[in-house]
């Protein structure tokens, strides 16, 4: 068993090892899920993944991000924008690292 693994969701690369609580693009799942595009796997370096490897993880919750705000200005012009957005996101606990 790895100490750590890269894998990719969402268009996105986590460097996770077992029992960390990570954030990661909203996913319709519940339960445990598995992740098979692990790129890195301690030092095993995948060409693009590495085979038979896998990363477990379990659901702990569905919500949204913290707001972001955007504020656009041009100066001297009186034009002021201000807009929020909240990303949906799922919360997991890596519970497995296989490989």
């Amino acid at each position: 068993m790895s100490d750590f693994a890269i894998f990719q969701t969402g268009g996105k690369q986590y460097r996770v090892k077992t029992g960390d609580v990570i954030k990661v693009e909203k996913l319709d799942a519940t339960g445990d899920v598995t992740f098979d595009q692990v790129l890195m796997l301690g030092d095993r370096v995948g060409n693009p993944t590495v085979d038979g490897a896998s990363v477990v993880a379990t659901v702990v919750e569905q919500k949204r991000d913290d707001k972001v705000l955007v504020f656009k200005k041009k100066r001297r012009q009186n034009y002021r924008r201000t807009r929020g957005h909240r990303q949906f996101i799922t919360v997991l606990k890596i519970k497995e690292i296989r490989g």
